[in-house]
């Protein structure tokens, strides 16, 4: 895998200089991906241009009666001149397509000026309870210590110890050695579902950085649905359950 099998195509010029760029890349509970897709709709951002790879899915993504490549970029301008910049992929990417990946980003937005890009990621934390479930944690960690005071002077816990692996992990290490402020946003998900409650927590973050106002309410209500719809599977799948004695799947437990 060389770094010429990702490309970036800008559909148009657009002056990105000191922009905020957001990397949504699926991971755990979907988190970067919902909080990158409420994003592009919740600010009206526009397609500036795609990723594209021989080894991406061969497929076209239709929105609306227009077909949409599986990787693409937005931007727009929010506020005073504060400009925003969103990657968003449908699919994972594979283990051999992170490093290109990130690479090809990280040449991006220096090329563009861009001042800081922000990675949203998901994170397991066990042993919590129900009701602590409801109340999700965000916390961050920065490439630089730049990032790492903008986080202190915003009050956003930090990410001490443990491991973040795919586009935010070598998002980070490239940002330390090029000296270039990335941070990772890592709320609690739950690794079974797509977790909207979780998004809701990485967007309030984000909206903190930007000095934006967000409104993140019809994520908390679709993430109400989400799990009432899974509560619904649950006592649906009891009774077969304790018929039959097979293991409850994980995603009830």
């Amino acid at each position: 895998m060389h770094l010429n099998d990702v490309k970036i195509c800008d559909f148009k010029e657009v002056d990105l200089k000191d922009a905020i760029v957001i990397a949504g890349f699926p991971s755990i509970g979907l988190v970067s991906t919902i909080a990158a897709n409420y994003l592009i709709d919740a600010l009206n951002l526009k397609q500036i241009g795609c990723v594209t790879s021989s080894q991406f899915p061969a497929l076209s993504v239709v929105h609306t009666g227009e077909p949409l490549s599986p990787v693409r970029i937005y931007a727009g301008v929010q506020g005073v001149n504060k400009k925003i910049v969103v990657f968003v992929s449908e699919f994972k990417p594979k283990p051999n397509l992170i490093n290109a990946i990130s690479e090809e980003i990280m040449r991006w937005v220096t090329k563009k000026n861009c001042k800081l890009l922000i990675s949203p990621e998901g994170m397991v934390v066990e042993g919590k309870s129900p009701a602590e479930e409801q109340n999700v944690e965000a916390y961050a960690i920065g490439s630089t210590e730049n990032a790492r005071n903008m986080l202190m002077s915003h009050n956003i816990a930090q990410f001490k110890n443990g491991i973040i692996a795919g586009v935010s992990g070598v998002l980070l290490n490239m940002g330390k050695q090029n000296n270039f402020d990335v941070i990772s946003i890592l709320a609690e998900a739950h690794p079974n579902y797509p977790d909207a409650r979780a998004a809701a927590a990485a967007i309030n973050v984000i909206a903190l950085i930007m000095g934006v106002e967000i409104n993140v309410t019809p994520l908390y209500e679709e993430s109400e649905r989400i799990e009432k719809q899974l509560q619904k599977f649950h006592k649906q799948a009891k009774p077969m359950v304790s018929a039959t004695q097979a293991p409850q799947p994980s995603m009830y437990g």
